[in-house]
């Protein structure tokens, strides 16, 4: 009998004995859904956020904000500025000829979430005139749009799924009285879903603000970026910059997904910790009670890889069938979720990616916590274990 068709016996004849040894092997299996649905759900925190991040950032739009800020809260654009800026070279037009670009106002607003009720921040947003020019994939889902110089607001489905008392038809204390919500909408899952939107003059002028937070603005061809960047350049007075919106998202969002990841991967590792010793345990101890089987095979001819292999495909198939158990909660649990983290809100996500992860991380623990009881399987004596038994 060759090595692999011994291989296959002995393991074939391990797990027809599985339920002779249920319950230590419902311990390896639990274990590891513990670790990886742990691992996996943490990590849909992460996957949720870089993918809101992908669809926000259009790399056929460019982002214009003050040239020591950072992002857009943190910039203040003078309304005199923005004509210069919006006749700019590198910026599509409309078919009248005037600047796809949209000058917007961004400030925080205090809301309260359905899931733990702690208060939490959203961002409000105002849009001009091309706001939704300059976003074509803006559709309201119901209600209507606000009106341009009304106190109106509309909300983003995933605020309206996330938030309190923040849906159509409820109203919004701001400074200067309440605000009706008279529509949502949706953007393909990108930022603006967890953000309510307003028109940005009638919400500057609530706030008494005089300066744009930045101007979102449509690029002419696949070059346009890099003109508008040497056009604001060479016009130092306007004292602003230009990055492609793709980038800018990427560059906002990258920490924080980075601390999701870096989250996921201490705290899986300490539960898949926890499962790899357990897992050691439990196979040393049923190879030690299976030391006559194991000896009596390698009495009939059984080569002692065959028996290794056995040994660590047990466990392995094991581990794996925790970790679909795990990434499965994981799933059901968590894919689709709103989540509000600081000012944004976004939809947690298990992704194919992350179910290779997960079944990844089931398998190196698998292994590692196999390949010692299967050594010692399969150099295990015979005629000492023969006699013991």
């Amino acid at each position: 009998m060759n090595s692999l068709r011994q291989t296959l016996a002995v393991t074939a004849l391990n797990l027809r004995n599985l339920p002779s040894r249920l319950w230590p092997s419902l311990v390896i299996v639990a274990g590891m859904a513990a670790a990886i649905g742990v691992l996996v759900s943490i990590l849909s925190l992460a996957e949720g956020y870089s993918e809101m991040a992908r669809r926000t950032g259009d790399p056929g739009r460019a982002v214009i904000l003050a040239e020591a800020s950072d992002t857009e809260g943190l910039s203040a654009i003078s309304r005199g500025l923005i004509g210069d800026i919006t006749g700019m070279p590198g910026i599509a037009r409309d078919a009248d000829g005037a600047a796809l670009a949209d000058p917007e106002y961004v400030n925080a607003f205090h809301a309260n979430p359905k899931s733990d009720g702690v208060v939490r921040l959203l961002v409000l947003r105002g849009l001009g005139r091309k706001g939704i020019a300059v976003r074509p994939e803006f559709r309201i889902t119901s209600g209507r749009m606000f009106r341009p110089g009304a106190r109106e607001l509309v909300i983003g489905i995933a605020s309206r799924q996330g938030f309190r008392n923040l849906d159509v038809g409820d109203k919004v204390p701001m400074q200067d009285g309440e605000w009706p919500i008279v529509g949502s909408f949706t953007t393909g899952g990108d930022v603006l879903e967890g953000q309510l939107l307003g028109d940005a003059a009638t919400l500057m002028s609530a706030a008494r603000r005089n300066d744009f937070s930045s101007v979102i603005v449509r690029l002419d061809r696949r070059d346009g970026l890099a003109v508008l960047q040497h056009a604001l350049a060479a016009n130092s007075r306007l004292g602003v910059r230009a990055e492609r919106q793709s980038d800018y998202y990427e560059r906002t969002t990258r920490e924080t997904a980075s601390f999701f990841r870096a989250i996921a991967y201490a705290v899986g590792g300490i539960m898949a910790l926890g499962a790899l010793f357990g897992a050691l345990n439990i196979m040393y101890s049923a190879v030690g009670a299976r030391a006559r089987e194991i000896a009596t095979l390698r009495a009939l001819g059984f080569g002692g890889m065959a028996v290794a292999v056995s040994v660590i495909a047990e466990v392995v198939l094991l581990a794996l069938a925790g970790a679909l158990i795990g990434v499965g909660i994981a799933w059901a649990l968590f894919g689709g979720q709103g989540y509000a983290f600081g000012a944004t809100v976004f939809h947690l996500a298990v992704s194919p990616a992350l179910v290779g992860v997960g079944l990844g991380w089931a398998l190196a623990v698998a292994l590692l916590g196999g390949i010692l009881p299967a050594v010692r399987a399969a150099r295990l004596p015979v005629v000492d274990a023969l006699r013991a038994t």
